[in-house]
Order: structure tokens, then sequence, then C-alpha cells
């Protein structure tokens, strides 16, 4: 495995933090994961921003962008060209300072498979109401591996996450899509979701190709009326969500084409 720390190579990718290190008392830091293919990065510039907006709202100094990006080139050298990519994780060295501690390490991707999930409620998610770190990539992800776990528990293998009313949110690690008479809907980001770097780039790839994009505040009542529904992210890309608790969706037409548009996309715009 291999695993920088502030930019100097580990052996055997074993990490030693202090104990004052307040990622690991207080899960206090943010992170990004950066997907290779064929050794290159997809959108790093953009998970970069996200980064950058994530330490800005913990109140955490990053090392400037020319150094995160050589670590990133460094550990994509060291990885294999396809399914992988590069995690970031970013810690506040100690209480009360704006020092961080930057750890790095390629990261092997599980299998594609079809997704089953059940309705796990996730009253943590500010879901519209005003909160200072909506929208952040904290490490703070406990609430969100609880709800997986549960799903798992249950037998299934991830969750819908739903405010206290009712409304979509995402998924633990993951953006929600669903389509309708062959529109597009997914929930806003003003809901305090994560904006998902690929669900950005699969609302543009669905606007080249005609696909009718509505975002919104949607009940869960619509998205299990849904004819498709898709699971958004680096390690998934488009993945077809087959089953929620008792309904059962098919790997429909809109979900195809999504994923070959996102597939194209992808191509033609990976940075060497």
């Amino acid at each position: 495995m291999f695993v920088m720390v502030d930019g100097e190579i580990v052996e055997n990718g074993e990490v030693t933090l202090p104990y004052t290190d307040q990622g690991l008392q207080r899960g206090d830091g943010c992170f990004e994961f950066v997907r290779l293919y064929d050794g290159a990065f997809f959108a790093l510039d953009e998970h970069l921003d996200r980064l950058t907006k994530s330490a800005e709202m913990l109140g955490l100094e990053l090392p400037d962008r020319d150094t995160i990006t050589r670590w990133f080139h460094i550990a994509s050298k060291n990885a294999a060209p396809y399914g992988c990519g590069v995690r970031l994780l970013v810690t506040r060295r100690e209480p009360d300072t704006k020092r961080v501690r930057c750890v790095l390490g390629v990261d092997e991707l599980p299998a594609p498979r079809l997704w089953r999930m059940t309705v796990v409620k996730a009253p943590w998610q500010p879901a519209g109401a005003a909160w200072e770190l909506a929208g952040a990539k904290t490490l703070s992800y406990a609430p969100n591996m609880a709800a997986a776990r549960l799903a798992q528990d249950r037998g299934y293998d991830d969750a819908v996450l739903i405010s206290r009313s009712g409304v979509v949110l995402e998924a633990p690690r993951a953006a929600l899509a669903w389509a309708i008479g062959g529109v597009l809907e997914t929930p806003a980001l003003t809901l305090g979701i994560l904006d998902s770097i690929t669900r950005r780039h699969v609302l543009l790839a669905a606007s080249e190709i005609g696909i009718e994009v509505v975002e919104g505040q949607f009940h869960l009542d619509r998205m299990l009326a849904a004819d498709e529904v898709l699971g958004l992210s680096s390690a998934k890309e488009v993945a077809s969500i087959v089953a929620i608790d008792d309904n059962t969706y098919p790997e429909g037409p809109v979900t195809e084409r999504l994923a070959k548009a996102f597939t194209d996309r992808v191509s033609s715009l990976i940075e060497l």
C-alpha cells in the first residue's frame, strides 16, 4: 500500500499519529478521493477546489495547491492505472491550531455491482436548515457509516438517507438520482448534501444528451415511484439501484444512456 504523510513516503503504509491529532481524537478534518482512469485523474482541480472550501469552513490552513497537486501525481505513479484512486486526509494537528497533517494514500475500488438499498432516517443532516458546515466533506462520517452498517445488518448493500420529514437526501457515500418519464430528478444542493463531483458531471452529461434534469426537494414517495434509480459516486460512477426495501427497479434506458455519457465525458476530461 502506498501512503505519504506530509509529502514523505511511509514504509509499509503504516502511519503513526500523535495522540493530540484532532482528526484522530475528534474527526476534525476533511478529505477528498480522486479516481484514476488509465493513470490519469478525473476532475482533480474540482476535487481540490472542494477540499479548499471544506478546509476554509473548518478553519484549516492547507499546503499550497501546487504542493498538494504534486503529491497526487506522485501517488498516481505508484497506483494501478484502473480500479483505484487517491485519497487525501487532512487533519487538524492539535487543538486550537489551523495547522494540518496530510495523509495521502492509494485506495483500490470494489468491483462494480448493482445496489440494493434500504431507507434510513438521517436526523444529523441539515436537510435545508442553516448550518455552517453544510456541504463540507469532513472526516466526521460516523453517522453515515452507522447508517450503512444498519442497512447491511438488514441484508442490503447501503442506505437511502432521508430527513425527519421524509425528504430524500443522499446515500452515505454517494449522491442519488432517479428517472420518471424520462426526466432525471435529484435532491438539490440547497438541502445541505455534498456537492458530489460525479453528480455534477452526470447532470452536465444528461443535458448534453438531451435528458431533462430537475433538482429539488422530493419526498421519499416520489423516489419510490421512479422508473429507474441511480447512485452516483467516484467509486461507483453511475450505478443502478435495483431495490429500495420491497420496491424493485430495472437497469433502464436512462441509466444506460447516462452511464455511457458519463464515461465519454470522463474520457474527454481526464487530467494527465
